[in-house]
């Protein structure tokens, strides 16, 4: 690298004092400065002290920038004949200037940008950006902030870099020529770091214990900006052969490369290259991408182009919101009319994502405000919001109450999956706001407080003798469709086995009140569900409900048809009997058919010792739980 003597006698004629480099600046000039934690403090600090010692030096200047992080001084109100700032993106350093109308907002997206630069309909005058040091051959690396930045500098009138020691070279498309850059100014400093907001620790391992489900072995994954995200991507340490195509490479992201979950060698474009654009995070972070060839930085109209997403078989988009409505519209950008951030690149990468081959989008938000006061899923987003994604776009949205798959569902059916994930104290509410607005069934019924709270810690997955991995999981109250297909699926025998008749029709008042809306407190139902292509398929059903002396419950078993002697009634029913004996259960009774051999069968092979008796035709096996005292089911 060349030292700061050595740049002065090769580029003597870019060296100049800050004083002969600002006064350049005209009245009118746009100035471009780099985004996020690649900003040149320095040199905005001191172009803001310039003008405050030379206060008619210029006025009107526009500031374009996406993302503050520094405290933005020129914002201050004193300097408001000098400069006004149009930001891309909003921070909180530039939030209440905007909503004031101190401070332009220009909604894009962040692929979009480039090309307004470089067509000049947003014309660029002055550049203000950081780089590393440069080297023997006379190429600077613009590091952490690549994304917009390359574009501005092409299209800007005069470039002014502050170098810095501290700034790391990063691989890509990184790298400037001295040449390319009018003034440099030399100065190093610490960058800045972007810690993101704190999320209780209990509620990001539930999020991501839910998108760790989603996301599979050999995904290229792409995670948007947020406390929640960053927090969340943990729970992905424990995948193979993940691929990176992302805007942001943040601290989560590092932490997932670290852990050998990531290798990139299954990604379609740039094999073996974890791809980014721009970095914010620790310094541990900066010191972990500098020099680092697995690292590939491009420009935002290249990571962000929903054409370059698509390319990648098994994409996965997982991104964040503010708030999303029962009809499936989602606002990352503002609340109401209040403008929170902004478009960003969040609607590239969920609509490239779902473009790709078995590509997926997966929306993730806490279902409370931090105060806990505000559901996050609404009735309706309120007047003003900026929708980012449409009703069309979402295929997955997780909070820590579960997964709600709204992809080719109707209004009804995601109205009810959303209200199953959001906290539990706004879901009477959501209820009685979507009879209001006739999106569910009007007679839709709901058991507050601890009857109606999800058992989620029920859930499990099993693997039958044929190898056939199924979800087992207790019922939830968006399940009716999935119910009734089943139901309508099952042969006349298997109907007649289970319910000892031969009545097929099962209309919604039924299914609603014995298999869905049930209070866990006294009754249960388990679904065996097999996951194909991110729909759920129910092959079988157990129920259980608490006979008269509440110590005793008894027990029925279901499995389709085309899904029998596969093992899944094994898995179900074990998974039924050991639920029973941890409720502290005396005895669970099962009546059956007397020409039922497979539920004996079944019985039989989980060691289970049982009393036989005959009522009316039917057989009555007790099963006592005293019984299975060390025996693991």
């Amino acid at each position: 690298m060349l030292t700061a003597d050595e740049l002065k006698k090769r580029y003597p004629q870019k060296v100049a004092s800050t004083d002969d480099i600002f006064g350049k600046i005209k009245a009118g000039d746009r100035i471009f400065i780099s985004t996020g934690c690649g900003e040149p403090q320095y040199l905005v600090n001191t172009l803001v002290r310039y003008v405050e010692s030379n206060p008619k030096a210029f006025f009107d200047t526009e500031i374009l920038h996406v993302w503050s992080l520094g405290v933005a001084p020129y914002s201050d109100a004193k300097l408001k004949s000098n400069f006004r700032q149009n930001s891309f993106f909003i921070s909180r350093h530039t939030r209440q200037a905007v909503n004031n109308g101190d401070a332009d907002y220009t909604p894009i997206l962040l692929s979009d940008v480039p090309s307004l630069f470089r067509l000049r309909q947003v014309t660029v005058d002055v550049a203000l950006i950081q780089v590393s040091p440069p080297d023997e051959h006379g190429y600077c690396s613009l590091g952490i902030s690549l994304d917009i930045t390359r574009a501005a500098v092409e299209s800007a009138d005069t470039v002014i870099a502050q170098i810095n020691a501290n700034m790391p070279r990063v691989h890509g498309n990184t790298f400037l020529h001295v040449e390319q850059i009018d003034y440099l100014i030399w100065h190093d400093e610490p960058l800045l770091e972007y810690p993101p907001p704190l999320v209780e620790e209990k509620i990001a391992e539930k999020i991501g214990h839910y998108v760790a489900r989603i996301v599979e072995d050999g995904d290229t994954i792409q995670i948007g900006y947020g406390g929640v995200l960053n927090a969340t991507v943990t729970a992905l340490g424990e995948k193979k052969h993940l691929g990176v195509h992302t805007e942001l490479l943040s601290d989560g992201l590092v932490k997932l490369l670290k852990s050998g979950a990531v290798d990139n060698s299954r990604k379609e474009r740039n094999r073996g290259k974890t791809v980014a654009s721009f970095c914010m995070g620790s310094r541990e972070t900066y010191n972990y991408i500098n020099d680092n060839p697995a690292i590939l930085f491009r420009e935002i109209d290249y990571t962000n182009n929903p054409l370059v997403i698509a390319g990648h078989n098994h994409m996965t988009a997982i991104n964040s919101a503010l708030e999303i409505d029962l009809t499936g519209q989602a606002s990352a950008e503002s609340i109401g009319s209040t403008f929170y951030s902004g478009v960003g690149g969040q609607a590239n990468f969920m609509r490239g994502a779902v473009l790709a081959p078995k590509g997926k989008n997966i929306l993730v938000l806490q279902s409370t405000s931090r105060d806990g006061k505000n559901s996050r899923i609404v009735p309706a987003l309120a007047e003003g919001a900026g929708v980012t994604m449409t009703r069309g776009d979402l295929h997955y949205v997780v909070t820590e109450y579960g997964i709600a798959h709204l992809h080719g569902k109707n209004i009804r059916e995601r109205a009810m999956s959303l209200i199953t994930i959001a906290h539990p104290q706004f879901q009477p509410w959501l209820i009685e706001e979507a009879k209001k607005r006739k999106l569910i069934y009007e007679d839709q019924a709901y058991l507050p407080g601890e009857k109606g709270k999800y058992p989620a810690y029920l859930e499990t997955y099993r693997t039958t003798k044929h190898n056939q991995r199924i979800l087992l999981r207790p019922v939830k109250i968006s399940d009716e469709p999935l119910i009734k297909e089943f139901h309508y699926s099952l042969s006349d025998e298997s109907i007649y086995r289970r319910f000892m008749s031969v009545r097929r029709y099962l209309p919604h008042e039924e299914l609603q009140k014995h298999y869905v809306v049930i209070d866990y407190t006294r009754e249960m139902v388990i679904l065996a569900i097999i996951e194909q292509e991110g729909r759920e398929k129910v092959v079988g059903m157990a129920q259980y409900y608490l006979m008269e002396d509440t110590m005793s419950a008894e027990v029925s078993v279901v499995v389709r048809d085309d899904y029998q002697k596969m093992g899944i009634g094994f898995e179900m029913l074990s998974h039924m009997i050991t639920s029973a004996k941890s409720e502290g259960l005396h005895n669970v009774v099962v009546d059956i058919l007397p020409d039922n051999t497979a539920v004996f069968h079944l019985i039989e092979k989980l060691g289970l010792q049982y009393e036989r008796k005959w009522e009316s035709g039917i057989v009555r096996l007790i099963i006592s739980m005293k019984d299975l005292a060390g025996k693991n089911n």
